[in-house]
């Protein structure tokens, strides 16, 4: 409920004296005028005592200068009203004692639940606020029926040793005092800056064309949302030169009753009842009027196509849906994997390719070698390594070595003879 003091630095004119009354602010959104103290000048964050029923209560100066007058206004009070004075600026002794009394409150807030609940009394705590020297607390509380205190306000004063308030609001009032974020994203309303709360009906959601879910059309009070109303008027407005909802259309292919209505588009939105399955057709303000007209002569269109408009597609979608199938989140890993593919082919290709000649034997290009001719398989043995410096290969080393054996096992006879082709 901070007001911006827009006429902070600005000079008064000549022969103005500064208006006498400043706003305090107490805990959460309660706030009261009182008159600056005899030739004291009070600013805008300065603690201040003020007087109290009974002792003397602590408050943040939250507003002064001619905002005070329009706020005294606003609250239907008049300038000249009899209004109490500020006592004194608060020393060090008053602030501890008042934080102190603050920090007292959570936990009377949980013993005072507790009590009530011992007495079975159908009633809600909402807050607890205690003045500010400590002698007194009030009770903020809301119920649906009349409830009698008499035993409830023993019990509270005898636990916490105070004077007991007990002040019943609703259920907005509640909302305000604990505050939160609404489904708009934003701070509530009632706890920012609305403090006139009226009546909201559920006619105010049927002329913005919303739909009666109870779940969405609540606040966190549990009441319908205050802001149904913000732009009721401009809806009442506009929704006067759209057909009644209830209105029905005689149609030669059968009959069609309102669907919808958009406003804004200034669309109608008819629905065929005798052909079951069908979709609302989208038909102007103007042709729903000449329609209605037709049908008061006792006329009918032939079909209801032939009123139907092309709805254009809105340009935020549209843009919505390029900006979605501009790129591709894969996009990188298709360009890697496409690489990797490539990379293992070459190296497939360079295992399978033909040892190198030897170099260094002699001038020209040495001839292919030639395949060995079939014979009985070696027994495998160990992998010889090539030589440093040789200027043959593993390969041809190990080919060599292999034929060598090959000829000491058929000379000591141990290898069967190869029985002829023929």
């Amino acid at each position: 409920m901070t007001v911006f003091d827009w006429l902070q630095g600005v000079a008064l004119p000549s022969g103005v004296s500064p208006f006498d009354a400043v706003e305090v602010r107490f805990k959460a959104n309660r706030k009261a005028f009182f008159r600056k103290p005899d030739g004291v000048d009070v600013h805008v964050g300065d603690v201040v005592v003020v007087e109290a029923d009974p002792g003397t209560d602590v408050g943040v100066v939250s507003l002064t200068g001619e905002l005070v007058r329009a706020q005294m206004k606003a609250r239907k009070l008049r300038e000249d009203a009899d209004i109490t004075k500020i006592r004194r600026r608060a020393t060090q002794e008053d602030i501890d004692v008042w934080q102190q009394a603050r920090l007292r409150e959570a936990d009377t807030v949980r013993e005072a639940r507790r009590i009530i609940q011992g007495l079975r009394i159908e009633m809600k705590l909402a807050d607890v606020e205690y003045q500010g020297d400590g002698r007194k607390a009030t009770f903020y509380y809301t119920a649906e029926e009349r409830i009698d205190f008499r035993q409830l306000v023993k019990e509270l004063a005898g636990a916490f040793s105070i004077r007991v308030e007990m002040r019943q609001i609703g259920a907005r009032q509640e909302a305000a005092r604990v505050g939160g974020i609404g489904v708009c994203g934003r701070e509530l309303c009632c706890a920012s800056w609305l403090t006139d709360f009226r009546t909201v009906s559920t006619s105010a959601a049927r002329y913005q064309q919303l739909s009666l879910n109870p779940q969405k059309l609540a606040g966190q009070c549990g009441k319908l949302k205050c802001c149904l109303n913000f732009e009721l008027d401009q809806y009442v407005e506009g929704i006067k030169d759209f057909p009644s909802p209830n209105a029905k259309f005689k149609l030669k292919e059968g009959r069609a009753v309102v669907f919808k209505m958009d406003i804004f588009k200034r669309l109608v939105y008819l629905l065929n009842l005798d052909e079951p399955g069908s979709s609302p057709v989208p038909v102007a303000v103007e042709d729903v009027k000449e329609l209605l007209e037709m049908n008061a002569r006792g006329d009918a269109p032939v079909s209801i196509a032939e009123l139907a408009i092309e709805e254009e597609p809105d340009e935020m979608e549209e843009v919505y849906a390029d900006v979605v199938g501009q790129d591709s989140l894969t996009r990188f890993d298709e360009a890697r994997r496409k690489k990797r593919k490539r990379g293992g082919r070459d190296r497939d290709r360079d295992r399978n390719r033909p040892a190198a000649p030897a170099s260094g034997t002699g001038g020209g290009a040495a001839p292919k070698p030639q395949p060995a001719p079939p014979g009985p398989e070696a027994p495998r043995g160990p992998r010889p390594e090539a030589s440093e410096g040789s200027g043959e290969s593993a390969g041809s080393n190990r080919s060599r070595r292999n034929r060598g054996r090959g000829r000491d096992r058929r000379k000591s006879g141990n290898e069967t003879p190869r029985p002829d082709a023929g």
